[in-house]
């Protein structure tokens, strides 16, 4: 049983750990910066952080996809649920708002390029005219 849990976790790990995903780190062109650390982007998400290299920003999230479940996975060691839980904590507590979500990689695309300071991520097949990528290291 033991073996099995390992080798599921380590199989859903590794294109994050070779370096290959299934998610873009994207943001407006006013952001700056075209690397970001994983723990830096994590706050972000998190509202902990509310700036990146001077600008301030604002996180914005996919609604579902696979793309979606490894970023959370990957960037902010959540689960769907760990993370829907930890937002409505947050509102509740009166200590942050939901970040803006949206259906497809298009309309998170859309928004970013047009919202100063916005980061979000999209599938890596989605178009990214318009926004800058960031490398996450």
């Amino acid at each position: 049983m033991k073996y099995a849990l390992y080798l599921t976790i380590l199989l859903a790990a590794a294109p994050v750990a070779a370096g290959g995903s299934d998610f873009v780190v994207i943001a407006n062109a006013s952001v700056g910066d075209a690397k970001i650390s994983r723990a830096e982007l994590k706050q972000i998400y998190l509202g902990t952080k509310t700036s990146f290299d001077g600008h301030s920003v604002e996180a914005v999230i996919a609604q579902s996809g696979t793309f979606h479940e490894r970023f959370i996975s990957a960037c902010l060691g959540k689960t769907e649920t760990g993370l829907r839980n930890y937002f409505r904590n947050l509102v509740f507590s009166g200590k942050g708002s939901m970040p803006r979500s949206f259906a497809t990689s298009a309309e998170v695309v859309r928004y970013v390029s047009k919202t100063p300071g916005a980061i979000g991520y999209v599938d890596s097949g989605a178009d990214l005219t318009g926004v800058t990528t960031l490398t996450l290291h």
